[in-house]
């Protein structure tokens, strides 16, 4: 299928694949690849030997190196680009046809268009998330439901700005070798957009946007700005005219906001807070630290909690003191449309949730559903009325250390069994779906993806080896109490699932469930075992 030197399609070639796998988009993988594949390895090599040294009893703090970009206050960031100057709204999701319409027409000022936590990366999944793409760009894509109901777009002047998310730099993509290896996940995923999209999102008068995820470090975020240049370069662009938010979901990537945005100043579209990606890296990269480190039942734990109250809090001063914005995190609830009472609560949740995000200076904030859109529009409006932003507000009264950060000690809340039950239910549920090709999925009124499965396995990890005690039973979380809450929650899955039960790869689903959260040895991200395990 491909003229380009070197490059191997391995995948099945579907309908209108052609279309996406291009000459010039191939070409484009290969030279991403090819220079920079190595420093990628040599990156990704550096995170290990950062967490050994956190497991062998090491801290995180500000890197001395760089402390002359953080006294620097001349500095900028380049001034948000169109489509991208007011966020009060983003909404988050899979390229899939009915997720694209209805992402593109919820209201939302941002689509993050996802092909990362949200996302399966079936190989199907991922061409024909970059079809979708191009279609609704050129206003041919349309959906019909298995009930008769027509999906179409509405006029270009309503629709969300679209910034696509490539998948984090640990991932590879197998379908697609490079002189007889693997491409970057992350690469492949910017490249395909970039050949096929970037000059139809150009066009209609904005840019090709990307958010980045998993970084961390500002080493990393170099690596993508080299990667943005080399793209520009080759496809006729002018250099500045990517623009890339960076989620701040690792804790790593905490202690170095300022030196991120650096790196990536002429292509800088500010930095998101992440929290649930943040919760799982504090728990994997502190998860055999003991009990300072240890976190309370995953559902207990609020952004009021001191070290994610501090997280944030450094997010909003250090992105508008560049003239970043910064964007708040995900609402994570689903509507129900048969209990009102479970809507009436967790409304006002997320109503809190939005009003102290705006509160504290945030340009905007994330939601999972387009039904949340209304709610966190009319919340950022009240504060910003005609005001596309509020790059304006300054923080300057905050001051976060490092202790700040890693006061997880400090956090309220317990844990029990029914967090227990509830992290082994969420990842056996959200496993079989994966493995299904369905990265995004509502379990319980949330909407659970990768990150949120991550914390689930991880908090399972973290209390099998490090003695927990349940504090409402005081039963010590062991292998066999895992094992039979397995069992059980396996079952209440059988008997609520019928015939769909039997579809769904639940045998897979355990198996993998148990290998990274059972395994002496922890297994980095549970989407690589997960991934060798499908097509």
């Amino acid at each position: 299928m491909t003229n380009i030197d070197g490059v191997q399609i391995t995948g099945q070639v579907g309908p209108r694949y052609e279309e996406i796998l291009t000459d010039e988009a191939l070409s484009l993988v290969a030279t991403l690849h090819r220079e920079l594949g190595a420093r990628r390895q040599e990156l990704l090599a550096a995170r290990h030997v950062r967490q050994r040294a956190l497991a062998d009893g090491g801290t995180l703090d500000f890197l001395p190196e760089t402390k002359a970009i953080r006294d620097d206050r001349s500095w900028r960031v380049a001034p948000p680009a169109p489509g991208l100057v007011d966020r009060r709204v983003e909404i988050t999701g899979p390229t899939d046809k009915k997720m694209t319409i209805n992402a593109l027409n919820s209201g939302a000022k941002v689509w993050l268009a996802d092909f990362e936590d949200a996302n399966t990366p079936l190989w199907d999944n991922m061409i024909t998330g970059q079809l979708n793409l191009s279609d609704a760009l050129d206003r041919t894509i349309d959906y019909t439901s298995d009930e008769g109901k027509d999906y179409q777009l509405k006029g270009d002047d309503e629709l969300a700005t679209i910034v696509v998310r490539p998948r984090g730099w640990h991932l590879d993509e197998k379908h697609i070798l490079i002189d007889g290896n693997r491409a970057s996940g992350s690469l492949t995923d910017f490249a395909l957009y970039m050949a096929t999209s970037a000059r139809k999102q150009l066009a209609k008068g904005k840019g090709p946007y990307f958010y980045l995820a998993k970084n961390e470090s500002y080493l990393e975020a170099r690596m993508w700005n080299d990667a943005f240049t080399i793209a520009q370069d080759a496809l006729g662009i002018p250099r500045g005219t990517i623009r890339a938010t960076v989620l701040i979901e690792t804790i790593p990537a905490a202690f170095q906001m300022e030196e991120i945005l650096y790196e990536l100043r002429e292509h800088s579209a500010g930095l998101n807070a992440g929290r649930w990606d943040y919760l799982f890296s504090v728990i994997k990269n502190f998860r055999s630290r003991g009990r300072d480190f240890v976190l309370p039942d995953r559902n207990s734990v609020a952004m009021t909690a001191p070290f994610m109250r501090a997280y944030t809090e450094l997010l909003v001063k250090t992105c508008h003191g560049r003239g970043a914005h910064a964007i708040g995190g995900m609402a994570a609830f689903i509507p129900s449309r048969r209990d009102p009472e479970v809507n009436k609560v967790a409304m006002e949740k997320v109503r809190q949730d939005k009003t102290r995000e705006s509160g504290d200076g945030f340009d905007g904030s994330w939601v999972a559903h387009p039904d949340l859109v209304p709610l966190c529009r009319e919340v950022f409006d009240s504060v910003l009325g005609d005001r596309p932003n509020q790059l304006d507000k300054l923080r300057d009264e905050v001051s976060v250390t490092a202790e700040d950060l890693l006061s997880v000690a400090k956090t309220p809340g317990e844990i029990t069994e029914a967090g227990l039950r509830n992290d082994i239910s969420v990842g056996l549920q959200y496993l079989a779906s994966w493995l299904n090709g369905s990265g995004a999925v509502a379990i319980f009124n949330l909407m659970e993806d990768a990150a949120t499965a991550e914390i689930a396995r991880s908090q399972v990890w973290q209390w099998l080896h490090n003695d927990v005690t349940l504090d409402d039973s005081g039963e010590k979380v062991t292998q066999k109490l895992v094992a039979r809450i397995i069992d059980e929650e396996l079952a209440k899955v059988k008997d609520a699932g019928g015939e769909e039960f039997h579809t769904a790869r639940y045998d897979d689903a355990v198996a993998l469930f148990k290998e990274v959260a059972l395994a002496d040895d922890y297994s980095e991200f549970l989407t690589l075992p997960a991934y060798e395990r499908m097509p």
